[in-house]
């Protein structure tokens, strides 16, 4: 049975005429899958059927183990997105759990921004990336149900797309309890910067920008 209805399905094959370079995403399950994996699976099966733009690829997180590794993919179900082709680019965009709920339009936007090539950030923010010389982390805690959720997943993933330096994790704050709990997630979003520096709320870019100053100056 679709997850998709016929009228989302439309709508997203309209939206995927504008793909320009190809896309790869790149899903880890395991042969016993786990909550949500399944679906996980299946969402990304149904979004790449939509566009010969998108090609998809899955893996056994526990099989290949190594590959995982080299995407440092670290729990399930995880969804990877990056440019398409043999040398297609990795910009560090990562899902841990279900895109579903308001995060679906999370997954699209990111779909059509990497084949796009463009992050549409501010020119000062783009400028502050270009220098960075720090790893940066960040991951943004949501809930399916959080409507202001997608505002802070896309933010972090254009920072991540315009920075080597980034790496950008959604990750489902009920799916992964341990790490809710480990980062005092009391409401969503909240976005972790390097394990110590914290930003609740969908916050705007110059915003964001100042936590991560302060987290590269720590």
């Amino acid at each position: 049975m679709s997850l998709l209805d016929n009228d989302t399905r439309n709508q997203i094959t309209e939206m995927f005429q504008s793909l320009q370079k190809p896309v790869k995403m790149v899903v880890f399950t395991q042969e016993m899958e786990c909550q949500y994996c399944k679906e996980t699976r299946e969402i990304a099966e149904e979004l790449a059927a939509l566009s010969d733009k998108i090609s998809l690829e899955v893996y056994d997180f526990v099989a290949d183990k190594a590959l995982a590794g080299q995407y440092g993919v670290d729990k399930i179900p995880a969804t990877v997105i990056l440019e398409g082709g043999k040398d297609g680019k990795d910009y560090g965009i990562r899902y841990y759990g279900i895109p579903s709920g308001y995060e679906f339009s999370s997954l699209i936007h990111d779909v059509m921004m990497v084949s796009g090539g463009d992050p549409q950030l501010s020119q000062e923010v783009i400028d502050w990336l270009a220098e960075l010389k720090t790893p940066v982390h960040l991951q943004v805690f949501v809930t399916p149900t959080c409507p202001y959720c997608p505002q802070a997943v896309l933010l972090a993933h254009k920072m991540a797309m315009a920075s080597d330096m980034v790496q950008a994790d959604m990750v489902e704050a009920t799916e992964f309890p341990h790490l809710s709990n480990k980062y005092q997630v009391m409401g969503v979003p909240r976005t972790v910067i390097n394990e110590t520096i914290f930003q609740e709320g969908a916050a705007p870019e110059m915003m964001l920008l100042e936590k991560l100053k302060e987290a590269v100056a720590a």
